[in-house]
């Protein structure tokens, strides 16, 4: 596995929203796609799924506003709920759905049609809409980053059962929270390695790189590497959990599933890092951000 040796300095792990805005939803059937939600207080509505987006109106208070789909975004602790869910409304803008009261059943927003690449450089249309973060990149603050690692993590959860705590801790170990060369470059944020030139199912290559191997007596030594590189960093996500579930060397940490602390003790005893200390660095990085709150009830 990479790893990375340049301290960083840690930004705290997520800003909470602060507001007191409640959103009231309007009576509707259960399966409604379509949902008319009235504002108590007021509350921003934003250009994408975060609060680092730009504010796009003030909804005024008992406002009402139609809302359309959902989408995962920044994770927020409001007044009714702990979510990542962002609700688009009728316009194309979004509001939180940490706010909003009751529970309408919405369908997931389609993801915007990927644009066919042009003969030439097309004019900058005069009113961009920005697109939703799909996963964290490697430009992003501490902050940004982990906001945007949530969502992949806890759908990681959901198809391999790895504690959401877990991947958080080791995306941000094994990437340097997203600023090393193998995860800002080519989308591999765990040090996943290629064997015998394979990149696996998700990855969409193998590229060399320098890293450090240890020895159980902490000696380490520079050495390079074949990496998997992937399209996107979603794909980083899914294969580091289709991973740790398919290989039969990490099977005893599947009995510790509700315990995350066992489950990257079992997983560093099944040969997952070198590194003597691996084990505790991940610990620690998930008891100083709490990154257990993120794990899913499942």
């Amino acid at each position: 596995m990479l790893r990375s040796f340049t301290k960083f300095v840690f930004a705290p792990a997520l800003a909470l929203a602060a507001t007191a805005t409640t959103l009231v939803v309007a009576a509707a059937p259960a399966d409604a796609a379509v949902v008319s939600v009235r504002v108590k207080g007021s509350l921003a509505a934003r250009s994408g799924a975060a609060n680092w987006f730009g504010q796009t109106r003030i909804v005024k208070n008992k406002q009402k506003v139609t809302v359309t789909c959902r989408v995962s975004g920044q994770y927020l602790r409001g007044n009714v709920r702990k979510t990542a869910q962002w609700d688009r409304t009728a316009i194309g803008d979004y509001i939180s759905h940490a706010f909003v009261s009751g529970n309408p059943k919405l369908p997931v927003c389609a993801p915007p049609a990927a644009p066919a690449a042009p003969a030439a450089p097309a004019p900058a249309p005069s009113a961009p809409v920005a697109a939703v973060p799909m996963g964290p990149t490697g430009t992003m603050t501490n902050e940004q980053f982990l906001a945007a690692s949530i969502p992949a993590a806890q759908q990681s959860q959901r198809d391999t059962k790895v504690p959401a705590s877990v991947t958080l801790a080791q995306a941000i170990l094994e990437s340097g929270w997203g600023r090393s060369s193998l995860s800002a470059n080519d989308n591999n944020f765990f040090g996943m390695k290629c064997f015998n030139n394979a990149p696996g199912s998700y990855a969409a290559g193998c590229k060399a790189y320098s890293t450090q191997e240890c020895n159980a007596a902490g000696a380490c030594v520079t050495t390079v590497a074949t990496f998997r590189t992937y399209r996107t960093s979603v794909d980083s996500f899914r294969d580091h959990g289709a991973n740790l579930k398919s290989l039969a060397r990490y099977a005893a940490a599947f009995n510790y599933t509700t315990n995350p602390n066992q489950f990257i003790a079992e997983i560093h005893k099944g040969g997952y890092a070198t590194d003597p200390l691996y084990t505790t660095k991940v610990v620690a990085l998930m008891t100083k951000y709490n990154l257990y709150q993120y794990d899913l009830k499942i």
